[in-house]
């Protein structure tokens, strides 16, 4: 299994879920990610031993293509030679 590099994520914010089960992603977030009012975000979870161990967040407008590279190497797979994802 290929461990991703652990240089390519952080912890950039803790955020607050309120009643109604929203949350505010901080403006400096939202500049850096390029997110604009409007845009729609795909969440994308992961789970272990039939728990959701962990949450991301992605433009929907770049899932189709970027799903498979995105999360190939956090699930361990493996790339055939001269095959794209």
């Amino acid at each position: 299994m290929t461990v991703p590099d652990p240089s390519c994520c952080s912890v950039q914010a803790v955020v607050t879920v309120d009643g109604r089960g929203q949350l505010v992603l901080p403006k400096e977030i939202r500049q850096r990610a390029g997110i604009l009012a409007g845009d729609k975000l795909a969440v994308i979870q992961w789970e272990k031993g039939g728990k959701v161990c962990c949450l991301a967040l992605m433009k929907a407008d770049s899932l189709a293509g970027s799903i498979r590279q995105f999360m190939g190497p956090l699930l361990g797979e493996k790339k055939k030679r001269g095959v794209k994802p």
